[in-house]
């Protein structure tokens, strides 16, 4: 998907729109059955007010050092409030220590974040951030006063949104200024993608939502199972799936609220496939444990796949109907064996203009169904670019180019919008690389 601009500010309007509370499921429910819950997407809706800011029993004072930058009590109480205000997410005894640690590793990154802008001199001028704020209140409908007196009754310090949106907005700028050149996408990559969608356009397909927990970064496996059981409780009784999974989660995915698209079935690992393959469209799966974390699945909705393949074809033919002799038969065959290796979709109209006894045509984007049976089995599994053996029909010998597939249906992504699905996933891939690198190399200090 593409590298989106996440700020803050996108965060919390996204629980100013957010989901309707989720049904909890029966506790008779089967341990292998992962459903958790139902959840019912409510309509756009203006932002209630906030629940009182909890008091937290943080020691004054310094909390970490990040190479000599320090995070206080104050600003991790403060990443709190803004982690609660924005996922709804109702702090317990239970889930404080996950929400505590959550926002701890949000501020180290930040740290490191706002080191790196510093040493390349990239600055977000005040203008910028009010642009992000006031577009972010519009999307919601209220005014950025408004927006940030919200966030203010949940104890929220109008600065400590407006510098997580510096910082975020500034992170986006240097890292597509270091990596953008080296996110390229070839047209290659591009058809083979295309071509791997369209194989398995077929394939039943699923609408998901993920929220990734990584063992790594919650001190364990256990931990990320307990701390995704208490994500699945706080989602059922009314957090907003999106919110939660822009916070918590650890997947690529989360800057867009947890969206990973349409999945093809056999191209998920099988935890999640199994997972899928007990799940309707609404529901919210309980935890997934799989290598190095747990995954929550929302499936958002899920089809049959399209059985509509389309298909170019450009053809040469040598004429021969269905009362020729095999000897004439054979001749034909022999003869477009002996061309075969010279053709290419390019050229396989023009080469049969400079020979007497060849007939071309450009046969154009059909539907494989709708193709002549003989023609069907190319159609369906010769690769593109290539050139068929010698086919047999009523008409005559016949050399198929295959020049093109797709899949049909007007969900199928176009070669722009996969292009920048890729550039998006390797971008997001580098940068995820480079606050792990910063971190790695690092000096972090935890003050007891």
């Amino acid at each position: 998907m593409p590298f989106k601009r996440y700020t803050a500010g996108v965060a919390v309007a996204a629980i100013l729109v957010s989901a309707a509370p989720v049904q909890q499921a029966s506790a008779q429910t089967a341990p292998d059955t992962p459903v958790a819950g139902q959840v019912n997407p409510s309509s756009e809706q203006s932002p209630q007010r906030p629940a009182a800011a909890p008091d937290f029993d943080l020691a004054e004072g310094l909390v970490v050092l990040v190479n000599d930058d320090p995070i206080t009590s104050f600003e991790l109480r403060q990443r709190m409030l803004l982690l609660i205000a924005m996922t709804q997410v109702e702090p317990t005894a239970e889930n404080l220590p996950a929400i505590q640690q959550q926002a701890l590793n949000n501020l180290i990154d930040e740290k490191l974040q706002r080191q790196e802008l510093a040493r390349y001199e990239v600055e977000i001028p005040d203008a910028d951030v009010d642009s992000e704020l006031a577009l972010v209140a519009q999307s919601v409908g209220i005014t950025p006063d408004a927006y940030l007196g919200y966030l203010s009754e949940a104890g929220v310090r109008p600065e400590t949104v407006r510098e997580q949106i510096r910082v975020e907005t500034g992170w986006q700028a240097l890292v597509s200024g270091r990596f953008g050149p080296r996110a390229r996408v070839g047209r290659n990559q591009v058809e083979q993608t295309i071509q791997r969608i369209s194989a398995a356009a077929s394939r039943p397909q699923y609408l998901v939502g993920e929220i990734f927990i990584d063992a790594s970064r919650v001190g364990g496996q256990q931990e990320a199972m307990n701390g995704a059981n208490q994500l699945v409780q706080q989602i059922i009784q009314g957090a907003p799936f999106m919110a939660v999974a822009r916070q918590f989660s650890a997947a690529p995915s989360a800057a867009s609220g947890g969206d990973a698209g349409w999945l093809i079935e056999g191209e998920v690992p099988q935890g999640l496939q199994t997972a899928l393959n007990n799940m309707e469209p609404g529901q919210l799966s309980r935890p997934i444990p799989v290598e190095g974390g747990v995954y929550i699945i929302y499936l958002r909705d899920k089809r049959d796949g399209s059985s509509t393949s389309l298909v170019n074809l450009r053809q040469v033919m040598i004429e021969a109907d269905a009362d020729a002799s095999d000897e004439a038969v054979a001749a034909a065959t022999e003869r477009l064996n002996a061309l075969r290796s010279e053709l290419t979709c390019d050229n396989i109209i023009e080469r049969s203009r400079q020979e007497d006894g060849l007939l071309g045509a450009d046969l154009g984007e059909s539907d494989v169904d709708d193709l002549a049976p003989q023609f069907q089995q190319v159609a369906r599994s010769a690769e593109v670019n290539t050139i068929s053996a010698p086919v047999r029909t009523p008409l005559g010998v016949h050399l198929l180019a295959v020049c093109g597939r797709r899949a049909g249906g007007t969900e199928t992504p176009n070669f722009n919008e996969i292009q920048n699905r890729l550039r998006g996933q390797q971008l997001s891939m580098l940068a995820r690389r480079y606050i792990r690198d910063l971190r790695e190399d690092a000096h972090i200090d935890f003050k007891s």
